[in-house]
């Protein structure tokens, strides 16, 4: 695991943790460890305090990046392997699309990044390899993305192979789900203009109902998630026609 990444998991599990613990846990120096915690605060995965690093707090796409980091770190490394260089492809808001749009850029030469998250195309503005489309609409500022029938008609324009998606929960009647109904529409206009719907989720959101059905699973091509999602959730997407890939 890289430094960064135990940082974060470390943080994670403590919600507050000093530089000398870090520094003795890591068996780095403490110079090195601000440095990182400088890094790591620039991307908002988390916050300083007095020599102690914090996890954000909130609702916002800062603090989810820094939940399950490692799973979903994993997940990513799995669906960039997806993507094409000189691709176009379509990602929706959410901290692992986040994740992925970045290693994209890391990894990939001229992709097209269509999205509508304001957040995604700020998280990778340093990279010179993708081309960010950011799609107008209504404005949701907690969560940095548009939303409503302006977007709707955007997305139109465009018709993409793949779009890669998140969800807030799932229920085997529904589907996946979400909290938010402006934000869960916007899933059916991706859907619509895409050959092929890549779920990227850790599986502690099978273990969550959400108010809203984002999209009913004859809808998904395949879900990438983690090894601690059930042996029966796992048979219910697959009896459904999805691809399950499960990284460990």
């Amino acid at each position: 695991m890289k430094r960064l990444e135990q940082i974060i998991k470390l943080v994670s599990e403590h919600e507050k943790i000093d530089v000398n613990t870090l520094s003795e846990k890591l068996n780095v120096s403490k110079v090195t460890i601000r440095k990182d915690l400088d890094k790591l605060e620039s991307k908002g995965l988390l916050h300083r305090e007095h020599g102690y690093a914090v996890l954000n707090s909130g609702d916002d796409l800062n603090v989810r990046l820094s939940i399950n980091y490692e799973i979903k770190r994993k997940i990513v490394q799995e669906a960039v392997k997806l993507v094409s260089d000189n691709e176009t492809i379509m990602i929706e808001s959410g901290s692992t699309c986040a994740l992925l749009a970045e290693e994209i850029c890391k990894q990939k030469r001229n992709v097209t990044i269509v999205t509508n998250s304001f957040f995604i195309a700020n998280f990778v503005r340093a990279y010179d390899s993708c081309r960010i489309i950011v799609l107008g609409g209504e404005f949701q500022k907690d969560s940095q993305v548009t939303v409503g029938p302006l977007l709707k008609e955007m997305i139109q324009t465009f018709h993409v192979h793949q779009a890669f998606v998140g969800t807030d929960g799932y229920d085997k009647e529904m589907g996946f789900t979400g909290k938010d109904l402006m934000r869960s529409e916007v899933v059916q206009y991706i859907s619509a203009a895409s050959d092929k719907v890549i779920v990227l989720t850790d599986s502690s959101k099978f273990d969550k109902r959400g108010t809203v059905r984002r999209f009913a699973l004859s809808q998904v091509y395949e879900v990438i998630t983690d090894e601690k999602l059930s042996k029966q959730n796992i048979a219910t997407l697959e009896n459904a026609g999805i691809m399950v890939k499960v990284v460990s």
